[in-house]
């Protein structure tokens, strides 16, 4: 069980990030001032440091330097109500893991703390901690099934893939099935967000620095191409990464080796490379924004993810599931939609796609206090949309809601065929089918029984 230290002098906030914490399966404790967290970091031994930047006694960046000297290899996460960017790269900089401003996301707050607890243990390693759930349905429209066939044909070879589509269209879910389906899926995956990296501290995090290199920089440290040496980096909204850093890029892609900062020594690297974007690169290229000569290394194979509106069958199917996960999430039974939930997603044209309908829904349970979830507990914005628009933006199966269709026997039914599907084209081979899966095989048997699979 991984320990958390929670500094931060607002009682109700760290209340109710501990109990959130605890749930996902963490030890938790707190402290609301800087002299009660150093007693805390010596007597607790935390494996993970959140602190809020404004304390009563002192900041932040003196918890985390404390941190740095006393507990080297502790990642130290920063949280505020006063974001702002020069701060962010001074706390980067000075050695903070990540920066993060309130109100804090609890999904995006368990996501960071996973990946800095797996990079502190073992760097690069993209292992699943305590509240991480990597499970998804997949589609089962033309578009999602044309997906899953160049998933399939390009996994296994050592091809640079490019992922294009809109924000929330599951691009680094697509990426992700490629690594486990690939001959590198025992090895690290690694997931880097450009278009959160600060533009000078990107050589650092993707190359590594010497101690020394720079101001703040106390200590040696690899880059995340040395942590995903032998498995596969993804770098998602490549796009927004500077022209210099495009440079240094495309050098380590054709060489194959990486040079830290300060260092005049190289590192070999093995790494397939794997990236995203929801911008039109061809156009960066023309427009010089984007080298030509570095599109033409990550395009080896393209891939294009169809947005939410254009996936009619898909709807219902991520419907149930999002449903089935909020619930799970929030500890509710809610059962279903009303008949005119499902017509106001239909006529909704989905800006924000699968990350909007989950958000969406999860909201939706939380308001709910029946066992459907009724009208009144979407935002007014969804429904003034869903009024103006006379036709569906995407087609359902009207007939099959107003006789009562249950929307979780769907998600179920589909997630019953992914599972089949996987086991047959593995020969019923259960380590291999859980590691596509992405789950473990005591997870993969309860699936089976419950949807009535034979054990063979």
């Amino acid at each position: 069980m991984s320990k958390v230290l929670i500094v931060d002098d607002d009682v109700t906030f760290c209340l109710m990030l501990e109990t959130f914490l605890q749930k996902k399966g963490f030890e938790v404790q707190q402290s609301f001032s800087y002299a009660d967290a150093i007693k805390k970091i010596k007597a607790f031994v935390p494996d993970i440091i959140l602190t809020d930047l404004r304390l009563p006694d002192h900041d932040g960046l003196e918890v985390m330097h404390f941190a740095l000297r006393e507990s080297s290899g502790v990642p130290v996460i920063l949280m505020t109500g006063y974001a702002d960017i020069r701060t962010a790269v001074q706390a980067m900089k000075l050695g903070a893991f990540d920066y993060v401003a309130k109100p804090v996301n609890p999904d995006e707050i368990i996501v960071t703390i996973n990946r800095a607890l797996s990079q502190a243990k073992t760097p690069g390693n993209a292992a699943q901690g305590p509240g991480t759930e990597m499970f998804f349905v997949e589609g089962t429209s033309p578009a999602a099934q044309k997906i899953s066939d160049y998933v399939r044909l390009v996994a296994p070879t050592g091809m640079s893939v490019l992922i294009m589509g809109e924000s929330g269209t599951g691009k680094e879910f697509v990426a992700r099935k490629i690594h486990q389906m690939s001959t590198r899926s025992d090895k690290p995956f690694v997931a880097i967000d450009c278009g959160a990296l600060p533009r000078d501290l990107a050589g650092s995090e993707f190359f590594g620095h010497l101690k020394g290199s720079f101001t703040g920089a106390f200590a040696d440290k690899p880059g995340q191409f040395e942590a995903a040496n032998g498995g596969t980096i993804f770098l998602d909204e490549i796009g927004n990464l500077g022209y210099d850093i495009q440079v240094q890029l495309l050098r380590a892609i054709q060489e194959r080796k990486v040079r830290r900062i300060g260092s005049t020594s190289e590192i070999p690297i093995d790494v397939r490379i794997i990236t995203a974007t929801n911008d039109d690169l061809k156009k960066s290229v023309v427009s010089g924004e984007f080298r030509e000569d570095l599109y033409h290394r990550i395009n080896e194979f393209a891939i294009q993810v169809s947005p939410l509106r254009d996936r009619h069958e898909d709807l219902v199917i991520f419907t149930g599931h999002f449903l089935d996960q909020a619930n799970r999430e929030l500890g509710r039974n809610v059962d279903g939609f009303s008949a005119g939930v499902i017509d106001v997603f239909s006529r909704y044209s989905w800006p924000g796609n699968f990350r909007e309908l989950k958000n969406i829904i999860k909201r939706a349970v939380l308001l709910s206090t029946g066992d459907i979830i009724n009208i009144n507990t979407l935002p007014e914005e969804i429904i003034k949309e869903a009024e103006i628009n006379d036709t569906p933006v995407i087609k359902t199966d009207s007939s099959a809601v107003s006789i009562g269709m249950n929307l979780k026997e769907t998600a179920h039914r589909s997630e019953r065929e992914l599972i089949l599907s996987t086991l047959e084209k593995v020969r019923f081979n259960k380590s291999k089918a859980a590691k596509i899966l992405n789950i473990d095989r005591k997870t993969l048997y309860n699936k089976m029984k419950q949807f009535g699979i034979p054990l063979q």
